[in-house]
Parts: C-alpha cells; structure tokens; sequence
C-alpha cells in the first residue's frame, strides 16, 4: 500500500512545529471582552444573596436570569445548570459571571463578589449515597452454580482515586455574536456536543449557532463534555455585552473546576478449581459521579463490561451503580470507565494465581478469552480475538520469566496484565449517533469533512491515509477540512477509540463511492464537465452485530483491541518510593495506519497510566481539590518515565478500514495493574491506587 500502513507526514505538522497553528488564546476580536466565572465556595446548600461591591461601569454580569433557553447543560441527563438558581451542589459550581475589557479590572472585581449561603450537610463517601445516576446488570449462566463448581473462592476489594486529564492547553472558548445568532471558537473535542448543548441554552434554531475548533492542545476526554459549558458562559456573556468575549482558565481553575476521571471501588468474588479454571465470576462496581451526571452512565457502561477482563466463565454477576456525591462532576477521562475495573481484575487475577500457587502466565493462557468464546454478555468473539497472542508475546519479549526468578527476593519486582478494550461506542450506541462524513471533490484531489478533531492523536493524518489509499492517489492530494458545524456533518464525537475504526470506514465508503463516480476522469475533468461532487455517507451496522440496551445483552462492541504489558519497579527500602524500570507494551489493534503515530498512542496512554498506577493523586479537602497545581499534583516527567518497549501486532477487524481497530484508549488500561503486579512480586499487597510511597508504607507484606 502506498500510504495506510507508511508514516507519511502529518498533516497539521508544519503548522505546529512552525507556529503557525492557532489556539484559542491567539485569537482577538474587535472589540472583545474577557470572561470569568465566579464560583460556589461551598460544597452544598443554598444561595442566600449576592453582592457586587464593586462599579459596574465597564462590566458586563450575567446570572441564571439572564439566561434565555433553558439553564441546563444539555447531555445525556439535563441535571447540571450553566448557573447555579438557587441550589449549590458541589464547591466551584458556576454561579455568576463577569465580562470586562481589562483583565486586570476582572482579577478585583472577582474578589470583591460577595455570596452568602445556607450551608447544608456534605455527602463524599460515594459508599453511603442513595442517589445513583445509572445502575447496569448483567447476568450470564447461574453464578451461584458457579461457585458450587468451585474448589476455592478468592474475594477482594480495589480502589482508585481521582485523575485530572492534564492537558497541555487549559479549556478556553471566544463566542463572537453575529448574524442574530452566536458562532463560538475553543479548544474542545465534540463540537457536534457544543452546538446541542447552546441551542437549549440559548433558545436558538440550530442554524444561528456555529461551533468552529481551533486547534486543541490535547484533551484526553476532559474537553468532551466540558466546553459546552465554558461555550455557554461565553455565550450569555457575548449576547448580553454584543461583543464578542473570551474565556481562558488558568490551570488552577481548569484543575479544580472541571471533570477527572471517576473514582471507583470493586469488589471480586471469583471461583476457581484448584487447576485454575474460573468457574464464577460476581463483581460489584460502584462509581462517584460527583455531584451531576455528565457522562456518568456511558463510564459505568463502559466500566461494568470490562469488569471480567478478557477472560471467559460461563457464570457471571456484575453489578454497577454510578451515585451523586457533593464533589465537582467527573466525566471522560481515556478508557473511561475501563482503567478502574480492568485494574480491579487484573490485581485480582493475580491474587488468585497466588491462592493457588500457579505461575501467573499459565492462570491467565488456562483462562483467556479466545475466538469463539462468549463474554458476559455473551457476544461471540470473531477471529481477531488476541488474549493469547499478546500475552504470550509481552512474556517473550520482557524475559518475564527469568526476571521473575532474577528478581525474587530482592527489591525490584516483575509483573503483568492482560487486557482488551472495546473499540467504537457501548451497544447500540453507533446507530443512534446515525454519523456522517462527507468527501468533497476538488481541483486536485479530494478534501474530507468531518466533525473528528485533532486534539493530537493524528486524525486528520489517519483519514486522509484511508481516504488516499481508497481512492489509488496520492496522500498529498487529499485535504482536511477545518471543523464547522456551518460546514462539515455531524461524523460523532472524537471519543471510545472511534475515529479511526467507525469514521474513517464511513470515509473509505465515500471514497469508494467517489472512484466509481469518477470512473476514468480526474477531479479536474469531472468537475469541469459534471460540476461540483460531494459524496455523503452515514453509519451502517454490520448485519452480524446484535445488541439489548435493556437486558444489557448481545454484541457490546463490533470488536475488542487487545493488550498485555509487563512492567518492571524498583521499591526504595527507605522511602518506598515504586521507580518504575521498564514497560513492555504488546498492543493488538487490526491495522497500524500510520505506525509512528499509533507507537505514539500506545507510548503517551501508558506513560499515563504510570500516573494512574503511581503518581496522580487528587487531595480532596471539603468537596475540592486542595491541590489544584502542578507544584504538588505530581504527574510522570521524562525523568520518572521508563523505557516503554512497544510491539503492534495486526489482526485485522473485517469491518474495519483496512482492517483497523481502535487504539488510542487501549494502553491506559494496563499499566497500573501490571505496576501493582511488580509491587506484588516485590512483596506488598496494594490494592488502592496511586500506589504513593504513603500507602506502600502502610500496605501489609505478603508471605512468601
């Protein structure tokens, strides 16, 4: 193939390196407004009153009265207001907001906002909530038949906290009124999510609301959700002032105000024969939500179907639940949702190959999942299944084996996880979002239209590559346009590693469309005799894909990535500080359409997931996050990051473009529990995450 599976360059590259790209925080209006937002100091209780004691001249102040559609932030429960009425639920929650000219003016007038309260009792312990915003069964075979089967029964509880996104570009959005409607600009990664959520805000008809990305500086899931608020601030603040306003958060707000990753406790009970053999599997899953819903039921969904990990047993009880505390919303966060119950299985499969006195390896090949197997929904697995194939892989290439024997005794430690992560949206997801690309023919090639964003992962790269190799033309001679909603169709939000599998097949359908159309002209030929050509594709299930939203059965995903990594640590006798040494990344993804680019996934996912296992640990003092800065949020740096050795394996997808599966949530799943895995090995038995040198300080000692 002349461009799928070659590292071609990027198609936004030149612009980056040279500068040329423009972020939000490099735009400028005429006339243009900057924008705060004054926030709740309490975790939960009413508003008794506001004062300004500050001159209003030069101000623009917006509050829910102002507001002219409905004050909600639209998704998939309308819970969450833009401003807070009356109610506060969690501290940082909107209430007021500000626009001026000068920033400097904005920094006093912030401080000189005066809102009393009537404080009410606090709930944090997601445990003693009565409120969930999604509960998910799921049920296969007859688990107390199970258990009877069983020889021994391993049981365990596993936590893991908060984790911030931490994006380089902190969120920001311009909204420039014109035209009797509202076109907004920002760093975002759904802006299809953006444009629904202000035409409910503003009570417009969707065509006088425009969302333009401007290049975004990463988003990790933490810009899925989060902008049509900031938009909707933005907004109210441009309507009311007539100008256009700008708000950028600094990182301290972005840390503390918006969405992390959900914090989660599951509990295993799991019956297995003294050969290893799982005969049940019951696993309880409870999620804090925060104090609205966000996408709280698709994390859950997402994170009750990897509850098992990839292995099979025939009887099966998960039970999930998402509940409300009076902390900030959690939302997207990459995996969402599978990062915390992947970790929970994999400690766990561990623990029990320990019960048992069976050679961690062997436990997982005797137990993983293969093709014509069933998950616990019972969707049968194609051909491209790969447990075995990764796990054997990641063994070979780590030396796994003689460094398990190496290292016993001593302080450094060697452990693994096995894992799968399903590709494109939960259940029927797909077809409800009905997505659509576009491929416009133009003088010299083509040019793609679609709502996906760069956000850093190489979308654009990827689909032109799809779309060139297609069409039999060169890379070159396909452009991407920039993202619209004035222009491009809705193709879905750039989330659940399904850009490249779902999008980019609708765009190999257009271009196969295309070539037909043009049968033996050129584009210029074509145009020139024929006129303009745009060929528009929608979504189509593949027949053999079935799935209940109701009973929670049937096919989850069109197909499963598949993943092992084996990480290597050090354990500091003194400080216990974990140093991770090395990692090995062994990731099954269909097809590498661009190789470097997919290497850089798979790279930054676990170099993320270091900080999940190790470092990242969200302080909440009262409902906040008491540490809202990168002086003591401690992410990974190059210095705390161990060579990561990578292998793609290829098995294709077959309706997948060129056989491509999903790839960029996959490698956050692994390498916490393969870290604790080594901790383990070392001789202490950690079962909460970020494994800081405080807990292994506390964590009891295993007998070896």
């Amino acid at each position: 193939m002349k461009s799928v599976g070659r590292n071609v360059e990027r198609k936004e590259g030149a612009a980056k390196v040279s500068g040329a790209a423009r972020y939000v925080d490099d735009l400028s209006f005429p006339g243009m407004l900057y924008g705060v937002t004054i926030r709740s100091s309490i975790p939960c209780g009413e508003i008794a009153s506001i004062k300004l004691d500050f001159s209003r001249k030069g101000f623009t102040v917006v509050d829910h009265r102002d507001v002219p559609g409905k004050n909600v932030i639209a998704l998939i429960d309308d819970d969450q207001p833009c401003l807070a009425e009356r109610e506060v639920r969690h501290a940082e929650e909107p209430i007021l907001l500000l626009a001026h000219e000068e920033r400097e003016a904005l920094v006093a007038a912030r401080r000189a906002v005066r809102i009393d309260y009537r404080a009410r009792e606090p709930l944090f312990d997601p445990r003693r909530s009565t409120k969930a915003f999604k509960e998910i069964a799921i049920d296969k075979g007859d688990v107390e038949r199970g258990f009877a089967e069983a020889d021994v029964v391993v049981e365990g509880e596993y936590t893991s906290g908060h984790q911030e996104q931490l994006y380089v570009e902190t969120n920001g959005m311009i909204a420039v009124p014109e035209g009797g409607g509202i076109t907004v600009y920002g760093s975002l990664q759904c802006p299809y999510y953006v444009h629904a959520a202000l035409v409910k805000l503003l009570g417009l008809p969707p065509k006088r609301v425009r969302v333009m990305q401007c290049e975004t500086g990463g988003g990790f899931g933490g810009k899925e959700e989060y902008p049509s608020m900031i938009a909707g601030h933005a907004a109210l603040l441009a309507l009311k002032a007539r100008r256009p306003v700008k708000i950028v958060y600094d990182r301290a707000e972005d840390m503390a105000a918006t969405t992390k990753r959900h914090p989660a406790i599951v509990r295993h009970r799991t019956g297995v024969k003294r050969d290893g053999r799982i005969t049940a599997m019951d696993v309880d899953v409870l999620m804090d939500g925060g104090a609205y819903a966000t996408l709280s039921a698709v994390v859950l969904s997402r994170g009750v179907l990897h509850a098992t990990g990839p292995y099979r047993c025939d009887h099966v009880k998960i039970r999930g639940r998402a509940v409300m505390t009076n902390t900030p919303p959690n939302g997207a966060f990459r995996g969402f949702g599978a990062p915390q119950t992947l970790f929970a299985a994999e400690v766990h499969v561990e623990r029990i190959a320990e019960t048992l006195g069976l050679d961690p390896v062997k436990l997982r090949e005797k137990n993983a999942l293969r093709p014509g197997d069933t998950t616990a929904t019972g969707q049968t697995l194609g051909r491209d299944a790969s447990a075995l194939q990764v796990l054997r892989e990641a063994v070979r290439v780590s030396d796994f084996h003689r460094k398990r024997d190496e290292y016993r005794g001593t302080n450094r430690g060697i452990g693994l996880a096995l894992y799968l992560h399903g590709s494109g949206f939960t259940g029927g997801g797909e077809l409800k979002l009905a997505s659509k690309a576009s491929l416009e023919l133009t003088e010299t090639g083509a040019r793609i239209l679609v709502a996906s964003t760069e956000i850093g992962q190489g979308t654009r790269t990827m689909h032109a590559q799809i779309v060139a190799e297609t069409l039999g033309w060169p890379y070159d001679a396909i452009e991407v346009s920039d993202v619209d909603t004035a222009r491009v169709p809705n193709s879905g939000p750039t989330v659940a590693s399904r850009t490249c599998m779902i999008v980019g097949k609708i765009l190999q359908r257009c271009a196969v469309e295309m070539k037909r159309k043009l049968g033996k002209l050129t584009p210029a030929e074509y145009l020139t005799r024929r006129g303009p050509l745009v060929i528009t594709m929608q979504y189509e299930k593949p027949g053999d894909i079935q799935w209940d939203d109701a009973t929670y059965q049937g096919d989850a995903y069109g197909t499963f990535a598949w993943a092992c990594n084996v990480a290597e640590v050090e354990i500091d006798p003194v400080t216990y500080r974990a140093r991770p040494l090395r990692l090995t990344a062994v990731a099954e993804i269909g097809k590498a359409i661009h190789p470097i680019l997919a290497m850089g996934q798979i790279e930054g996912g676990t170099a993320q997931g270091v900080g999940f296992a190790l470092f990242e640990d969200v302080v909440m003092r009262d409902g906040r996050m008491a540490n809202a800065q990168l002086t003591n949020y401690i992410v990974p740096t190059p210095a705390d990051t161990p060579p990561i050795d990578v292998a793609i394996l290829e098995r294709a997808y077959r309706h997948g473009p060129f056989g491509a599966k999903g790839v960029g949530e996959l490698p956050v799943d692994g390498p916490a529990p393969a870290i604790v895995n080594a901790i383990r090995h070392v001789g202490l038995d950690v079962r909460s995450i970020p494994a800081t040198p405080e807990r292994l300080s506390d964590a009891p000692a295993i007998a070896r």
